[in-house]
């Protein structure tokens, strides 16, 4: 009999940590929401549609999303040096990426929409964490969008994929054979807006990540939309 893979959180290959969410957080933005995972936590703030400059930047034919990713100096463990860095900037591309796909740019020519994305605690995922909190304050600003977007990460721990990496399994597989992260974005609907494969993987480990990824995708997707209602009075 093969022996069931475990993990040191004690979660099964699909399961995702806990996740909760909220809207409005930020009273002066224009939109704004926490999206929380495990002990991963983004706060992002909407400001616009505005003026764009500078002016020779501005797109007369549509507006453009423009996302900044940045991670608190408390944020992790060992303090890091406030302020943009070649990863964070990487990770905001990513971000603008994913969103904008679903993000009707048309109906703001030569305007801009600023998504600030603020992590406040860092435990893995935290590029997915900001993506899925960005398309909630999108939604809560009423930026006009095809569908909301969800995010999560799958990986390949030894050789088994599992979804959901916390830091612990980040940091203990990284240099172990065959180590993978493979942060993926869905529409509601399943559609892909985003996916990174860092590492080695074969064809079908990707099939089967990409299947276990839109499955979680579906549960992030619920409870950004409670939030949601929640913010409109709406319940359950």
């Amino acid at each position: 009999m093969t022996k069931e893979f475990t993990r040191q959180s004690g979660r099964k290959p699909d399961e995702i940590r806990p996740i909760s969410a909220k809207v409005g957080i930020i009273p002066n933005a224009d939109g704004s929401a926490m999206f929380q995972s495990g002990k991963t936590i983004a706060i992002a703030a909407v400001y616009g549609p505005k003026e764009h400059h500078p002016r020779n930047q501005r797109n007369p034919a549509r507006g453009t999303l423009r996302c900044t990713y940045n991670m608190m100096s408390f944020s992790v463990t060992d303090r890091i040096r406030p302020g943009p860095n070649r990863r964070s900037t990487e990770i905001s591309k990513i971000i603008e990426w994913a969103l904008e796909p679903i993000v009707m740019l048309d109906k703001y020519p030569g305007l801009v929409v600023d998504v600030h994305i603020q992590m406040t605690q860092a435990d893995a995922g935290t590029r997915c964490a900001g993506i899925n909190a960005a398309a909630m304050a999108l939604a809560h600003a009423g930026i006009p969008m095809k569908d909301l977007v969800s995010s999560i990460a799958a990986g390949k721990l030894d050789k088994t994929i599992v979804l959901d990496l916390d830091k612990y399994e980040d940091s203990e597989f990284e240099e172990g054979e065959g180590s993978t992260d493979i942060p993926i974005t869905f529409t509601s609907d399943g559609k892909l807006t985003h996916i990174q494969v860092d590492g080695h993987i074969t064809t079908e480990q990707l099939k089967q990540a990409m299947k276990m990824a839109r499955e979680a995708s579906k549960k992030i997707y619920e409870v950004q939309k409670q939030a949601l209602k929640d913010s409109l009075g709406g319940g359950k």
